[in-house]
């Protein structure tokens, strides 16, 4: 799995970013949330990625922050949800309003993203809030909105946080878990660690 590519920028042609990893091109696909935030062609970006493999191709789906693969990766959970439309639904909404869509059941708002029914805007909201408990309150660090790239440290605890949610842990938990074992120090690894081993010894 690509996690993470850092290299040159050579094309910005939405949704269609091509980046130059050490004499490597590699085509990928970005919301406009990303878009909206990178450096001019020529200069240096690091992106984290998120590798789709399907019988016909595979994919990588790019993100200047990891609070927005947080979401994507969610989405894609979602009954009917493919990456395309995990795409739309970043590119025209951040995360606070896209919680807000959840929590205060606004499918009207949903509806209006290209390619979401009203059948599909429910069954998103049904499905994230039963996932998620609320998203502005519980996922916390995973996906706080931000105009910036993260901190290294906030960084750590969002790759703590999502591998917690891969080991089978509800993100609001997870979350709770990862920062209960971070003292600002900790590597991602780390807290994982001691999150695991505070939930062994209780």
């Amino acid at each position: 799995m690509i996690g993470r590519l850092r290299g040159q920028l050579v094309l910005k042609q939405p949704p269609l970013l091509l980046l130059d990893v050490g004499g490597v091109g590699y085509e990928i696909e970005a919301p406009m949330s990303t878009f909206f935030d990178l450096p001019a062609v020529g200069e240096t970006v690091t992106l984290v990625t998120h590798l789709v493999v399907r019988e016909d191709a595979h994919i990588l789906y790019g993100f200047l922050r990891e609070q927005e693969r947080a979401l994507f990766r969610l989405l894609l959970k979602v009954t009917g949800v493919g990456a395309r439309m995990a795409l739309a639904i970043l590119s025209s909404m951040d995360a606070t309003r896209f919680s807000q869509c959840v929590e205060q059941e606004d499918a009207t708002a949903l509806t209006r993203i290209p390619g979401i029914g009203k059948k599909t805007a429910e069954r998103l909201i049904i499905e994230m809030r039963d996932r998620l408990g609320g998203l502005s309150g519980d996922l916390g660090v995973a996906l706080a909105p931000s105009s910036a790239p993260v901190s290294q440290q906030d960084q750590a605890l969002g790759d703590a946080v999502s591998a917690l949610v891969a080991l089978g842990y509800r993100p609001p938990d997870a979350t709770r878990m990862a920062r209960a074992a971070d003292d600002g120090a900790k590597t991602s690894e780390e807290i994982i660690r001691a999150a695991l081993r505070a939930v062994s010894a209780s």
